[in-house]
């Protein structure tokens, strides 16, 4: 009996046990389901701004890359009438939803009529979400690039994009794609904004980018090994003009990129740089610009940031990477963009 007593006993032990594990596990499952559904819902829903967040896929040498497309809302087009397109690369750590919300260029696109690509970078491709800018030795860069041409592209096909008005805008990993494209496809973009990238040519491995983004491997170089470090395959005087911003409290990409991005991209168009020139509006952080012009027109413009860390300038107040005291970048961006597409080529 006492054999028997002692058996059932830890019977109904291990039958307690098993239900409390179960129930446990259970609720445990529902709440990382309920974090994971959470999560997804979050990254799935539209950032804000007044329109439509449409999603594609686009495939290229790089692999696939998805991609969301901001159409404002209520447009009324004439017939025949097509919009231009900002292309917003966004940095490490980002989704292109979390740089829609941090730039709200999405509200300014509402305002002026454009259309918006926010390609989205696969973290099978980049852990970090990073775009692969660096690796050109080993081609990987240039596949990527050649993908989110094809993303262009799409686009361009799909709604009615003015293919003559199209810039591309970066931010951190997402600048120093955006340089890579305008040179790889500089006859694609009137513009092209670099906003805290690592200068064109710094890198071209893993390990040079480290250093490059400490500021290393980053000299303004004669215009003879211009072209060998940039990579850019068309004549460089056909290179769409550059805005550079960054923040000299950058500690993630030293500001000498900013100087260094000016310089290169300068000597490869022929501009000159003209007297630096403080500009600050109310309590906002101060900047200052030097324009590189040809022949009086501004084919680069150097903003340096007063106090400014590796964020983006003027946005959204309480996201990553995003300071909302600096200088509109939003503006400024779409500004410089909007002035190129008056232009003829």
């Amino acid at each position: 009996m006492a054999r028997r007593s002692t058996a059932s006993f830890f019977a109904r032990a291990y039958e307690r046990n098993l239900k409390a594990l179960t129930k446990l596990t259970l609720s445990n499952g529902k709440r990382v389901a309920g974090q994971v559904q959470r999560a997804t819902a979050k990254r799935l829903k539209p950032p804000p701004g007044k329109g439509d967040w449409l999603s594609g896929m686009a495939m290229g040498a790089g692999g696939a890359r998805g991609y969301h497309l901001f159409r404002p809302a209520d447009l009324v087009l004439q017939p025949g009438e097509k919009l231009p397109l900002l292309v917003m690369l966004h940095g490490c750590g980002q989704t292109g939803r979390d740089f829609a919300a941090s730039t709200r260029m999405n509200a300014l696109a509402v305002r002026e009529r454009f259309l918006v690509l926010y390609p989205e970078q696969d973290r099978i491709a980049h852990p970090q979400g990073c775009w692969n800018w660096y690796e050109r030795r080993s081609g990987k860069a240039d596949a990527e690039a050649a993908t989110l041409m094809a993303a262009v592209d799409q686009a361009c096909m799909l709604y009615p994009v003015d293919r003559d008005r199209v810039a591309v805008v970066g931010l951190s990993a997402g600048a120093s794609m955006a340089a890579l494209l305008a040179t790889r496809y500089a006859n694609r973009f009137r513009a092209v904004v670099m906003h805290s990238g690592v200068a064109p040519g710094a890198a071209k491995s893993s390990a040079t980018a480290l250093g490059a983004m400490r500021g290393q491997h980053v000299p303004p170089m004669p215009v003879t090994a211009v072209g060998k470090a940039m990579g850019a395959a068309a004549v460089f005087s056909t290179l769409p003009p550059l805005l550079v911003l960054h923040g000299d409290a950058d500690a993630v990409v030293a500001p000498s990129n900013a100087v260094s991005s000016a310089a290169v991209w300068a000597t490869a168009v022929g501009a000159h740089a003209g007297l630096p020139r403080d500009l600050q509006r109310g309590q906002r952080r101060a900047m200052r610009v030097t324009d590189f012009k040809r022949q009086g027109r501004t084919l680069v413009s150097l903003c340096e940031i007063a106090g400014l860390d590796h964020s983006w300038s003027g946005g959204a107040r309480g996201l990553l990477f995003s300071d909302p005291i600096g200088p509109d970048a939003t503006r400024m961006a779409w500004a410089f963009a909007a002035a190129q597409f008056k232009r003829p080529r």
